[in-house]
């Protein structure tokens, strides 16, 4: 298995363009679909329309309400004849850039399908002891749609529509770590990552905002939504060296865990992956 950290950040931003068609909404590029399923839109005219290579939504739809109700019914087809996967019925904001008005609503499993820009949140939740910082570790449950069984951050998850980062992060710290309120309000911002990967479904340009949070050493984290079978707490030596070593992490949370990495002096600038992290992080 190859070794090394600057790997985790080639995969998350490997992808091919040229597999990929423009989607816009009013003009504006918002997302990127392969040629199939662009093809597959198009045979619901009364919502979508050929925009040179790429589709649009018929300029009939032009308020944010008519097109997410629009594009949701056709969503409903695509998964009955299975095209995309179950609906998952939180949705997400089609934008322009992030703190934008939204152009339409998405319901979150066709997002990756269109190539919109998606936003989350993650904690690292840490611990400092004698010996140096400790960080929390998730054990993903083996029934996840997505890295079963893999490591994960202490409270990660989507930025659903209609929720403010604040709001969001204390809904997902109660949810996956049983993190009181007062408590995850001391987590602290401390900036964003970003990738653009391809995958199966389609493209996943994300846009991962940050939070550092240190816990006291007597507490102990709960998942409550059974996303985590259980949380391990790791001295930053066995985090570094299973992220470099194997590929046991959720894709994405390797780069959080990395960037922690580099924040707090544990990756220095001797490294010979130092500037390419830097620089990877945030593409």
């Amino acid at each position: 298995m190859p070794s090394g950290f600057l790997r985790h950040i080639k995969r998350c931003n490997s992808h091919d363009m040229a597999g990929f068609r423009p989607f816009r909404v009013e003009s504006h590029l918002v997302g990127w679909i392969r040629p199939a399923f662009r093809d597959r839109l198009l045979s619901f005219p009364d919502v979508f329309r050929p925009e040179g290579e790429g589709v649009g939504l018929s300029p009939a739809l032009d308020q944010p309400d008519q097109r997410s109700e629009a594009v949701g019914s056709v969503l409903k087809h695509l998964v009955v004849d299975g095209v995309i996967p179950r609906l998952r019925r939180e949705m997400y904001g089609v934008q322009t850039g992030w703190g934008t008005a939204p152009l339409l609503a998405m319901d979150r499993a066709a997002i990756p399908f269109f190539g919109v820009t998606a936003y989350g949140v993650h904690i690292n939740g840490f611990v400092r002891r004698a010996d140096g910082i400790h960080l929390w570790v998730g054990k993903r449950a083996m029934d996840r749609g997505v890295a079963p069984g893999q490591y994960d951050n202490l409270v990660a998850g989507g930025q659903p529509l209609g929720l403010s980062l604040q709001e969001n992060l204390l809904k997902e710290a109660r949810e996956e770590a049983d993190l009181p309120p007062d408590l995850a309000l001391q987590a602290r911002p401390v900036g964003a990552i970003t990738y653009v990967m391809e995958q199966k479904k389609g493209l996943k340009p994300d846009v991962l905002f940050i939070y550092d949070l240190e816990l006291p050493a007597d507490f102990i984290p709960r998942n409550t939504d059974g996303e985590v079978e259980r949380f391990e707490l790791w001295p930053l030596e066995k985090v570094a060296a299973s992220i470099a070593q194997t590929d046991d992490w959720k894709f994405n949370v390797n780069l959080v865990v990395i960037d922690f990495l580099v924040r707090h002096g544990w990756l220095g600038p001797d490294h010979p992956e130092y500037l390419d992290l830097c620089r990877g992080l945030r593409r």
